[in-house]
């Protein structure tokens, strides 16, 4: 038996060449991803069919020795075959070299056929612990990666790696983006989140604070045009604002507030909104009904309260100052009524004017600022405002004493 075995091995030593070549030309015959690789590419792949049926040969002469398959046949070009073909393809690999291999030894004896079968085996599951690996070894770096990049964004300290950073990701967003902070759950489950995203057609970089989770959000798709995976939607169908895909997400955070940023431009730009949602996020509790989630534009008097100046300048630039550069009138009407505990017969009375002038006059406030002054929580926000603004206008606009 021993003298057939090595009668054998001395007879696939001598075929190996011819076996090699046999290989490559099944590849190119069967394989259509093989022919369509660039010359560098295929002289990988075929040093690892080759490794393979050198491998064999010393497997058989010692089947014990299992531990060091995958180095042997990958160990030639391993980051060249992890780069240029899948999984699936390396096992489509597997394939036509035993079938190249038992072809040649269609004739021999059954102990080396079976040798064949358990070496097919044996180097399918090598196959595949090679990929795990690295794809563990991927997946944590992504993670050291996205959690750098969320940090640059919560900082607002960049530098010119950021946007190659971003893209090693495969960030997918077009155009605006918001940020998200919420409460860590107990158990997180970010591939829910992601799976969640894709299906609203966007995209999300995830980080951990300690306590918070903080969610970059960005459409995969730009605006005004559908899924890849809803062909059928209308070409016009609006695309979903930040507060819906932040509904959508909601599950995935803990118990407590969640506050949404306002819009940036786009990502590099994602630190303005990352400051106002966690400022938001910090002072959410001091509103006792805030919904869930919450713009951090809608906790601006807390935000203020609590020494934010990003929220004292939002309140001034968006609030008093387009009201003092429209009219006197509606910023004199606005004071009142607010002055006046919102009562309309109050603020007419005071300004002599009727009712309904008081009406028409807060309309034309909400056109021009987008807040409506007849709302309880609004009119806190446009009152902060008033008063912000007015602290440092030297010249403020005149109210009516009574």
């Amino acid at each position: 038996m021993s003298r057939t075995k090595e009668q054998t091995l001395a007879w696939l030593r001598t075929v190996s060449g011819e076996l090699s070549t046999a290989t490559i030309k099944r590849l190119d015959e069967t394989l259509p991803w093989y022919g369509d690789m660039p010359p560098g590419r295929r002289s990988a792949v075929g040093l690892v069919a080759q490794a393979g049926i050198k491998s064999f040969i010393t497997w058989y002469d010692d089947p014990t020795t299992t531990t060091w398959i995958a180095s042997d046949v990958f160990g030639s070009a391993p980051r060249e075959l992890l780069r240029s073909v899948s999984l699936q393809q390396t096992l489509q690999l597997i394939r036509v070299v035993v079938e190249v291999v038992e072809q040649r030894v269609a004739g021999a004896d059954q102990d080396l056929r079976e040798g064949i079968l358990l070496y097919s085996r044996e180097i399918a599951f090598a196959s595949a612990d090679v990929y795990a690996r690295a794809a563990e070894a991927r997946g944590l770096w992504d993670a050291r990666l996205e959690a750098l990049v969320v940090d640059s964004i919560l900082s607002g300290e960049y530098d010119d790696e950021l946007p190659s950073r971003i893209a090693a990701l495969g960030w997918h967003g077009h155009g605006e983006v918001s940020v998200l902070v919420g409460t860590t759950p107990r158990m997180l489950d970010v591939d829910q989140l992601r799976r969640t995203a894709r299906h609203l057609s966007a995209d999300v970089l995830i980080g951990v604070q300690g306590g918070r989770l903080v969610l970059v959000i960005g459409r995969s798709q730009p605006a005004g045009l559908p899924p890849d995976d809803q062909p059928t939607a209308a070409s016009s169908e609006p695309a979903l604002t930040f507060m819906q895909i932040a509904n959508a997400l909601e599950p995935g955070f803990g118990p407590g507030h969640l506050v949404l940023g306002h819009e940036v431009p786009s990502l590099v730009e994602a630190s303005r909104s990352a400051k106002a949602a966690l400022a938001g996020f910090a002072v959410a509790k001091s509103w006792r009904n805030a919904p869930r989630p919450v713009y951090a534009d809608d906790l601006l008097p807390e935000r203020a309260l609590a020494g934010d100046p990003l929220a004292r300048s939002t309140l001034v630039n968006r609030v008093y100052r387009p009201l003092q550069d429209q009219s006197p009138e509606l910023m004199t009407t606005l004071w009142c009524y607010l002055d006046n505990g919102r009562s309309l017969e109050g603020t007419a009375r005071e300004l002599f004017v009727h009712p309904n002038t008081v009406r028409y006059r807060l309309k034309r406030v909400s056109q021009v600022i987008g807040w409506d002054a007849t709302g309880a929580r609004e009119a806190l926000i446009l009152q902060s405002a008033l008063i912000l603004g007015s602290m440092n206008d030297p010249d403020p606009a005149p109210r009516r004493r009574t």
